[in-house]
């Protein structure tokens, strides 16, 4: 399905310009990165080095594929019907590796981040009209990661959620600061919550025995019309638009360089998001495996607080603490990168910056109203969810749009099949958020 940066075709190489014209520079320094100071130059030198480079970008995207709302949607599915949907867990990855290489094709050919090229290439009323939904959508990311966090602090240790939910605000503020010139000190300590939360993951798999019988889930197929309903909210809610922006950025490189190097540098980030979402895709598999081993059959109520309580009494205090320490981790973790895309989503859409700890302030207001009002956190969650899918087709197609435009993408342009690729996925996964945005609204 993707497609092949080392295939396409290279244009003839232009003239040398004529003697005594003036010189033009290879490879300018491109604009400032989400953490306020200039981005750094594309990785150069060997392949295994430029992919090592590429994996910082790729694990803080891929944190938003085991935010909060995965939780609730993976542990539902194995609580409900055991196995049997782990194939809407692979496809979905599938799907979310392949917009993402979009995202990062944006990027690298152009040099400009997706909300810059929607401001440059759109009329302004709808350019304002993007950003006003994407700045919805970052708050209503906010208001998952809070729930998700809270949730978790509540269960480790008591904590009411509204006080638990300022704890989370003030920590997601803390970690805003480990990278106030750039972002690498950021991408490292987002990899290392990452791991955390698949280090909670592995402990629980191991404890439930949760892969044996698992390939049973690999076969296409449903049960009834609530599967049918749990796997479209499943795939529906698994590109996160957010990220989408985010990832267009992080990948940026200088806009003139060589077609040969920017392809090397799209081939690097195609391998580390296929190590980076492949690691989140299994956490999400050991999610659903999990809760079909432990919680399948027991009568669990489909809460955060159930699952932990489940996991509790069929594996032990040991797997609902990994459970708790891992949601918490992916609360922390998903709100600071939520942070990092606002800034991407501002800065491109209207061409201002604010402060990142401004920008934290802002956004952190809405998710703390709702739960202060007293909304149940899987309400919450659910609210949350219908905002995203409501924003995923105004991410979708004007990337699907940009990277089919050679006057835009130069060389690196879409091939035919990878454009239809684009249409099908991004049709499928659309359609599926307005499915889910219907369902919610009309539960």
């Amino acid at each position: 399905m993707l497609d092949p940066a080392s295939t396409e075709r290279v244009p003839n190489t232009p003239l040398a310009p004529p003697a005594g014209a003036p010189a033009v520079t290879a490879e300018p320094v491109t604009g400032p990165a989400p953490g306020g100071r200039p981005a750094p130059r594309a990785a150069t030198g060997s392949r295994p080095r430029m992919v090592l480079a590429m994996l910082g970008p790729a694990f803080v995207v891929s944190v938003a594929y085991v935010d909060p709302g995965n939780f609730a949607t993976n542990m539902t599915a194995g609580t409900r019907y055991g196995p049997m949907l782990l194939w809407v867990i692979a496809a979905a990855n599938l799907m979310a590796v392949f917009v993402q290489y979009l995202a990062c094709k944006a990027g690298v050919a152009t040099g400009k981040d997706l909300p810059q090229l929607c401001r440059a290439h759109t009329p302004r009323p709808v350019n304002r009209t993007l950003w006003v939904q994407a700045e919805l959508v970052a708050m209503a990311t906010d208001l998952a990661e809070f729930v998700g966090g809270a949730v978790a602090l509540h269960i480790l240790f008591g904590i009411p959620l509204l006080p638990a939910a300022f704890i989370v605000a003030a920590a997601s503020l803390l970690l805003l600061t480990l990278a106030p010139e750039g972002r690498r000190r950021f991408e490292i300590v987002t990899a290392a919550l990452l791991l955390v939360i698949l280090a909670g993951f592995v402990y629980q798999a191991a404890a439930a025995g949760a892969w044996s019988g698992a390939l049973s889930g690999m076969r296409p197929r449903f049960a009834d019309t609530q599967s049918i309903l749990l796997t479209t909210g499943m795939i529906g809610a698994t590109v996160m638009p957010h990220v989408i922006y985010l990832h267009s950025s992080l990948a940026r490189g200088p806009a003139r360089c060589s077609p040969q190097r920017k392809r090397r540098h799209l081939r690097a980030h195609r391998s580390a998001l296929f190590i980076a979402l492949g690691i989140a895709g299994l956490v999400n598999a050991s999610m659903l495996t999990i809760a079909a081993a432990a919680l399948h059959r027991t009568g669990t109520q489909e809460t955060l607080e159930a699952f932990h309580a489940g996991l509790g009494a069929a594996l032990g205090s040991g797997a609902a603490c990994a459970f708790a320490l891992a949601l918490l981790a992916s609360g922390l973790a998903s709100s600071g990168v939520g942070t990092f895309a606002g800034q991407v989503i501002l800065s491109g859409f209207l061409g201002r910056r604010i402060p990142l700890t401004v920008r934290r302030l802002v956004t952190m207001t809405p998710p703390l109203v709702v739960l202060s009002l007293g909304v149940e956190p899987t309400q919450a969650l659910v609210l949350s969810q219908v905002v995203l899918s409501f924003g995923v087709p105004f991410a979708l197609v004007p990337l699907l749009v940009f990277t089919a435009r050679r006057r835009i993408m130069g060389a690196l342009v879409n091939r035919r099949v990878t454009t239809v690729a684009a249409v099908a996925v991004s049709t499928v996964i659309s359609a599926l958020n307005v499915l889910l945005l219907v369902r919610a609204l009309t539960a």
